[in-house]
């Protein structure tokens, strides 16, 4: 028991990504279904939930049956519907407790937000999908508009791509090959492109996507390591193709994102300690890299284009226990 715990504390991803036979499937299909009610107000019928999760009705049926019972789910009989339950709510209040760190991260994507005209977000992920955890714009923002729990899809983002790159080669295939059975578009999308993106980022520190989601929406994105989470989080930006191509991400934007990576980084790192006291200023904040164990500020000339060393964001390269 102490090794199953141990790898997937080392994967950082869920075991039903990994393929491993020890996964409880009906614990897994109760997930799927929880999954389905994106909104708290949402209110599906167990033929809406078989068709959004791909499970046949009969298990679907068997499953909302037990979560109402658990109080996960609420059955409402005049709508012959289910929506979710007060124990389900009560579970997701334990988020709010990391609610001043998030006002600090948004604070963060609002700085960078200011200088540029796109949508800057702090994206979790979940399964093939990652979700909007966080997110900042500028008034006169143009283009791609998310929301604070948006889900975006893993293989036509920018987002996605940088988290499938960042994670240890053997878990990334894992979860490509996974995606090739329930979203074969998707995994033919990230194949082709899987090793160029790992070479990069660990060149680089970051991933860039042109034209995936959208011909006119181009992105940049950093994955970190985040302590909470054990898994990877990843910063990105969306931004009009008319307005910056793929040189111009490179040149203005990545070296942006990656001090932004490096702020977050920081902030996620010391989220136990005194950072829920201290209040944040909006000016350069000093940040330790795991790599060097030197100063970078965010204030500071980058040096991605000058060719010498670079900030990395936090947990980047391969460490000891399997991460990168």
């Amino acid at each position: 028991m102490g090794r199953r715990s141990e790898r997937l504390s080392r994967q950082g991803v869920l075991a039903s990504e990994t393929g491993d036979d020890d996964v409880i499937q009906v614990v897994s299909r109760a997930f799927d279904v929880l999954r389905c009610f994106e909104g708290h107000e949402a209110r599906l019928g167990n033929l809406e939930i078989s068709n959004r999760c791909g499970l046949p009705r009969s298990t679907v049926s068997r499953l909302t049956h037990t979560l109402t019972r658990m109080g996960q789910l609420v059955y409402l009989p005049r709508d012959q519907k289910y929506r979710i339950g007060p124990s389900a709510v009560a579970m997701s209040t334990t988020m709010m407790k990391g609610l001043q760190l998030r006002n600090l991260i948004r604070l963060r994507l609002q700085d960078v937000a200011d200088q540029l005209p796109g949508t800057v977000g702090f994206v979790i992920p979940d399964r093939f999908h990652l979700v909007y955890l966080e997110f900042a714009r500028a008034a006169n923002a143009l283009g791609l508009h998310e929301a604070t729990g948006s889900r975006i899809s893993m293989a036509t983002t920018a987002a996605g791509h940088a988290y499938t790159a960042a994670l240890d080669p053997a878990i990334g295939d894992a979860l490509i090959a996974e995606m090739e059975g329930e979203l074969p578009n998707g995994a033919k999308m990230l194949t082709p492109r899987i090793e160029a993106n790992r070479r990069h980022l660990q060149e680089h520190g970051y991933v860039v996507a042109c034209g995936l989601w959208s011909p006119h929406i181009n992105g940049v994105a950093v994955p970190l390591w985040s302590p909470q989470y054990q898994t990877y989080v990843v910063t990105t930006i969306g931004l009009l193709s008319a307005m910056y191509d793929e040189q111009r991400l490179h040149r203005e934007v990545a070296p942006q994102m990656v001090e932004l990576a490096a702020a977050l980084g920081s902030l996620l790192e010391g989220a136990d300690g005194d950072i829920f006291s201290n209040r944040i200023e909006r000016k350069s904040l000093p940040v330790t890299t795991h790599n060097n164990n030197k100063i970078i500020k965010t204030g500071a000339v980058n040096e991605l284009e000058a060719g010498t060393r670079r900030p990395r964001p936090a947990r980047s390269v391969r460490a000891g226990d399997g991460r990168r």
